[in-house]
């Protein structure tokens, strides 16, 4: 995990496609973004953690 987007928390409301999180693979950077709009109910990252493929790194409840 390269960066948490600014200000994100659990309980924060998100908007469809919003960036949420930065990870790093190969040298390069993959954007993970909000598959829709709603609360962010998990953060399960932090920058500088490691991650395993498959890896639950954050819960958006629609709304």
């Amino acid at each position: 995990v390269v960066r948490i987007a600014e200000g994100l928390t659990e309980g924060t409301t998100v908007q469809a496609g919003q960036p949420l999180l930065w990870l790093e693979a190969m040298k390069m950077e993959h954007r993970i973004t909000a598959p829709v709009t709603g609360r962010l109910t998990a953060l399960n990252a932090v920058p500088g953690q490691q991650v395993a493929v498959g890896s639950l790194l954050a819960v958006v409840q629609a709304t």
